[in-house]
């Protein structure tokens, strides 16, 4: 670059000297002004020859030209065949992405921060309907009217998937989930579990109809296990214990099928829209009185902190099953002479249920699974406390159906605290009917 600016330069030079010779030969100086007014008029061409260039389409070849602004050519053809290059590689990285994209068996949908469509797969148009000539810039509100769909993107809060059928075909389940990224843009990404909602109702009808069905046999039994009892003499030590350990196990399996009906009604049915106002304290106070006599051979040190004007909107008989589960889980899991809270306090985020216990507590890396089905992280005291399994699991769904959620907080040898939040429209803001 530097020789053609020094070959450009002397170029000049030479024209300025030949011109001021002639200038000198012919005694004017008409020869120089031609010899400035020639160049300029040479490199204005040169621009509009450039320009010319340029706004083509055709990438044609630069036109021909010496010194620096050949050089200035070659270097710009060189920058644009570099450019194009890199378009080719570019397009082709898209081409096969969208190839990639349309290749899934998951929807895949894009949207801007307005809430427009901007990009759909193949599988959007299959299970969502959408028509590239009609829906493209629309807002996906107006295609998807489920409103479970509406308030998931209003709330704002995609940690949970979001299940709903399809617009399309009212049988097919569509699991959404939704990545934020950008300035306000949104993915959203949906998968077909229709196999698995079909299956999982599968599963809740059979434990419903098993459990059922166990209730008539049990009440059976028990009543023929209570008459053994009344009638074997207690000279037959051999037979009386026989038949208590079978009376205890009758009676475990009896909790355990309750416990199952209960579930069972919670995963089934929709939630109680019977807004009732809860005397919390009342309830409280009640559950601590049985907890007491439950522990009395442990000598527990039971606190009651709940205000006596504590009042909730909700369901009573699932907010004393959910409430009783924690309080007895405490009993059982807490050792003799230990020290059991309970603890009720609002504030602007709602109301909140806490029960705190000095037990054994639990290992946090059993924590994100305790309100599954039947786990326990200790299977050597499932004998000891004689429980099912299930009390957690309930607690969990009397939460959900209750708009709240339980929080677990736990260390080993130092205890466990279980709380429940309520949000704020649980709680009662004027005078009504209060259920104890």
């Amino acid at each position: 670059m530097k020789a053609s600016l020094a070959k450009e330069v002397n170029r000049i030079a030479g024209l300025v000297t030949l011109a001021a010779v002639a200038a000198l030969a012919v005694g004017h100086i008409w020869p120089l002004l031609v010899g400035l007014v020639g160049y300029i008029f040479w490199s204005t061409r040169q621009l509009f020859a450039l320009y010319s260039w340029l706004v083509r389409d055709d990438h044609t070849e630069p036109p021909d030209s010496i010194g620096l602004w050949g050089e200035f050519y070659t270097r710009l053809e060189h920058l644009f065949q570099k450019e194009r290059r890199a378009q080719e590689t570019l397009q082709g990285i898209i081409h096969r992405a969208q190839q990639s994209v349309n290749a899934l068996e998951d929807v895949v949908i894009l949207i801007d921060q307005h809430g427009y469509l901007e990009y759909w797969n193949a599988a959007a148009e299959r299970y969502m309907g959408f028509n590239a000539a009609q829906d493209l810039g629309q807002p996906l509100t107006n295609l998807i009217r489920h409103p479970g769909f509406t308030d998931y993107l209003h709330a704002g809060d995609f940690r949970e998937a979001l299940e709903i059928p399809s617009p399309v075909d009212d049988n097919r389940i569509l699991q959404f989930r939704v990545t934020e990224f950008g300035i306000g843009e949104q993915l959203l990404m949906a998968r077909d579990v229709t196999r698995l909602h079909h299956l999982e109702q599968m599963r809740k009808d059979f434990v419903a109809n098993v459990s059922h069905e166990l209730k008539t046999p049990l009440t059976v039994l028990k009543g023929y296990l209570e008459t053994l009892l009344d009638i074997v003499p207690d000279e037959q030590a051999r037979l009386r214990r026989a038949l208590t350990q079978m009376e205890s196990q009758s009676n475990r399996m009896e909790a355990l099928v309750t416990d199952l009906l209960l579930l069972s009604r919670l995963e089934n049915t929709d939630s109680d829209n019977d807004k009732q106002a809860v005397a919390v304290h009342g309830m409280l106070n009640r559950m601590r009185e049985n907890a007491l006599a439950m522990s009395a051979d442990k000598q527990h040190q039971i606190e009651l902190d709940v205000p006596e004007d504590a009042r909730l909107v909700a369901n009573p008989a699932e907010l004393e099953s959910a409430f009783g589960n924690l309080i007895t889980n405490a009993v059982k899991y807490t050792p003799a002479e230990g020290r059991i809270r309970i603890q009720w306090w609002q504030d602007d985020k709602g109301a909140h249920l806490s029960v705190n216990d000095n037990g054994l507590g639990i290992d946090p890396a059993h924590i994100p699974r305790l309100t599954e089905r039947f786990y326990r992280p200790d299977n050597s005291r499932v004998t000891q406390t004689g429980g099912t399994g299930l009390g957690l699991a309930i607690v969990k769904h009397v939460m959900i159906r209750h708009g709240g959620k339980l929080e677990i907080k736990s260390q080993l040898g130092q205890g466990s605290t279980f709380t429940c939040h309520f949000p704020p429209e649980r709680l009662v803001s004027k005078p009504t009917a209060v259920a104890g």
